[in-house]
C-alpha cells in the first residue's frame, strides 16, 4: 500500500463481498469520482466451490483488482451483525451481543465498527476465510460490515428532520428496515425473504412495534429496488407515503444510473 507521497497514484479499491460473489468500485480519489464499478456472482460454480477458489478466479478474470491503490476498504455483507449503545458496550462480551439473534459459536472471531458520533458500536461477524484471502493480494486493508456504512448514511440525512424515517434497504434475499429520527436510530433489523408477501408483512408488523401509521409515515426504498418492481407496488397498496430514496445528492461523484446508484449505494458512499 503506498505511504511515501511520490507513489501515491490517488486510486481506492472498495469491495463488497458475501460468500455469493461479490461487487467492487475504483474511485479517482484526486477527483473524487467513481471510475469503475463491476460485480461478480457465483452462481454459475459448483455448491462444493471453496470460497477463496471462487475470489481467486475472480482476481484474475478482473486484473484491476490487483493493481495498486492508496486504499483498500472491504465492506462485509451479512446479517450476521447488531448495534449496540456506547453505554452497554464491553468490548470483551462481543459475541454476548449476537447471541440473542444468530447461532455462535466459541471458535467465531467477532469484530466492531464504533459509529463515535451516533454513540453506538456494531457487532458482527466478519468472513475470516475471505479477510485471508484478501491479506494475500494486498499488504493491507480496513474492513467494515455494509451495515455501518448504511446506518450511518440514513443517520446523516436525518439530521434536523424531526419526524420519524422509515428506510428499507433491498438485497437479492434480504432486506434491511432502519427507521431514524432526528439523528437517532429507533430500530435496526434484517430479515430473510423470499416472496413480496413475506416483505410487507415484515414492514407491517416492524412499524406497527413504533406506533407508526402507514398512512402518515414516508417510507423510501433503496438497493436492489424500482418503481416497476413487485416490491415496490405492494408497498405503495399498504403505505400512502413510498419513495424510492432520493439520491440527487449522493451522485455526484458517478456518472452511474439512478437504478445503480440506489442498488450499489452502499458500496458508492463509502
Amino acid at each position: 500500500m503506498s505511504t511515501n507521497i511520490t507513489d501515491k497514484n490517488y486510486k481506492k479499491l472498495i469491495l463488497q463481498v458475501t460468500l455469493n460473489g461479490f461487487s467492487f468500485c475504483i474511485s479517482d480519489t484526486l477527483n473524487n469520482k467513481i471510475v469503475a464499478l463491476n460485480e461478480i456472482n457465483f452462481v454459475d460454480f459448483p455448491a462444493t466451490s471453496k470460497v477463496e477458489d471462487l475470489y481467486w478466479k475472480a482476481f484474475i478474470d478482473y486484473p484491476e483488482l490487483k493493481e495498486k491503490y492508496d486504499e483498500v476498504i472491504v465492506l462485509h455483507d451479512s446479517n450476521l451483525d447488531t448495534f449496540v449503545p456506547t453505554a452497554l458496550f464491553d468490548e470483551e462480551f462481543l459475541g454476548s451481543y449476537l447471541q440473542y439473534n444468530t447461532k455462535v459459536f466459541e471458535t467465531d472471531f467477532f469484530a466492531f465498527d464504533a459509529l463515535q458520533n451516533y454513540e453506538m458500536n456494531h457487532v458482527y461477524i466478519p468472513f475470516v476465510n475471505i479477510n485471508n484471502f484478501l491479506l494475500d493480494q494486498f499488504s493491507t486493508f480496513n474492513y467494515k460490515h455494509v451495515n455501518t456504512i448504511l446506518v450511518s448514511k440514513l443517520l446523516e440525512i436525518s439530521k434536523n428532520i424531526d419526524e420519524k424515517q422509515v428506510f428499507v434497504n433491498f438485497s437479492k434475499n434480504k432486506f434491511e428496515i432502519v427507521i431514524v429520527n432526528n439523528q437517532k436510530l429507533l430500530l435496526f433489523n434484517s430479515f430473510d425473504f423470499v416472496t413480496k408477501e413475506d416483505f410487507i408483512y415484515y414492514l407491517l408488523f416492524t412499524v406497527e412495534q413504533l406506533n407508526l401509521n402507514p398512512e402518515h409515515f414516508k417510507l423510501q426504498l433503496l438497493g436492489i429496488i424500482n418503481e416497476d418492481s413487485d416490491l415496490f407496488q405492494i408497498a405503495f397498496k399498504y403505505i400512502r407515503n413510498v419513495s424510492l430514496l432520493d439520491i440527487s445528492n449522493f451522485k455526484n461523484n458517478n456518472d452511474l444510473s439512478i437504478t445503480d446508484n440506489l442498488k450499489h449505494f452502499i458500496l458508492l458512499q463509502s
